[in-house]
């Protein structure tokens, strides 16, 4: 072979790898993802598949941003601003049954929270043991706040007399608790709980009331999806839940390992405390005796039409919620995928 061929085989085989460097930079998929709060324990849940590179791996450039609240990610998710978001499946409901003639109304695609987190929790000196007792009593918590959205439920599953609320910024919420200024807040168990002992509370003094304990069955937090994204590329879809299932494995295994992820997010944690707060919300919502019993990512369909019919009642929407509007298990990964991410 002469220098010519020699040289045109050269720029012939530089041609086929520019072209395909270019096909595969082309079918990159580019996901902008909201959480539903900052970034702490739980979010190791995306951070983890996403510094695992599992979702690049997938075709998917993963952009994942913090929250600040369920309501807020559904909204920014049906305005555009992101094509998918992890949010309380309460706030999705209440989206769609009060926004009906919105034309991008996100859709659940997975469930992670088969539980809902939510709780009511006090100090022991309130006096405060069991949900009748919280009848007159001052409970505090953010207007957006999960379980006080869902506390009249709560409260018609347990009897439970008119209480008088206040509202704060959510930094205040276990500060005022301490202080005595309220008697009682709603929140998620893992944050509250943890943020009370950082103020210095006990644990044998924090008396924690969880909504799944006192017969209420709500869902939690779900994978959303913007209509637009599912109906234009399913694919991409179905790819980033297979990578994220791959990446939920590894952090229900080793909690303390993929919170290194959020670390590097977030330089200023304590990893200590957040891998308290991630096994937390492992054991009580994320690997639960419902979720065993449902199976990863996937819901009961009789629990979901309970939810949803206690969903407009509760929040008085504008429209009956429909289950089958607000879900689909249709990009779901294949059961082999999806079978051994709960530890049994």
């Amino acid at each position: 072979m002469n220098k010519r061929q020699l040289l045109q085989s050269f720029l012939a085989a530089s041609a086929l790898s520019f072209g395909l460097s270019s096909a595969l930079a082309q079918t990159t998929t580019p996901i902008k993802f909201q959480l539903d709060w900052r970034f702490e324990g739980p979010a190791a849940l995306f951070l983890h598949p996403a510094a695992k590179g599992y979702f690049k791996a997938a075709g998917l450039d993963v952009t994942i941003d913090a929250g600040n609240g369920s309501g807020g990610t559904v909204t920014r998710v049906a305005s555009g601003a992101y094509e998918m978001g992890f949010a309380d499946l309460a706030a999705l409901m209440e989206f769609h049954a009060n926004n009906p003639d919105s034309p991008n109304k996100p859709v659940a695609v997975m469930m992670v929270y088969n539980n809902t987190p939510a709780s009511v929790m006090t100090l022991k000196k309130s006096g405060i043991t069991k949900p009748a007792d919280l009848a007159g009593k001052k409970l505090g918590a953010p207007v957006f706040d999960a379980g006080r959205r869902a506390f009249p439920i709560f409260a018609k599953a347990n009897n439970i007399g008119a209480v008088n609320w206040t509202a704060m910024d959510p930094t205040l919420r276990e500060t005022m608790l301490m202080r005595g200024d309220i008697d009682a807040i709603t929140g998620f168990t893992f944050t509250s709980l943890l943020n009370l002992e950082a103020r210095g509370a006990k644990a044998a003094d924090i008396v924690v009331l969880p909504y799944p304990d006192y017969g209420v069955k709500l869902y939690g937090n779900v994978i959303i999806a913007s209509p637009k994204l599912i109906k234009e590329n399913p694919e991409a879809v179905k790819k980033f839940l297979s990578a994220f299932a791959k990446g939920a494995k590894e952090v229900i295994a080793n909690p303390a390992v993929a919170i290194e992820s959020v670390k590097a997010r977030d330089g200023i944690i304590d990893s200590k405390l957040e891998t308290r707060r991630l096994q937390l919300a492992i054991d009580t919502v994320i690997n639960s005796a419902d979720a065993r019993s449902d199976g990863f990512g996937a819901v009961n369909a009789g629990r979901m039409s309970l939810m949803a019919s206690q969903v407009s009642d509760a929040f008085n929407t504008k429209t009956r919620v429909s289950p089958d509007a607000v879900w689909t298990a249709a990009l779901l990964p294949p059961a082999a995928e999806l079978n051994g991410v709960l530890r049994k």
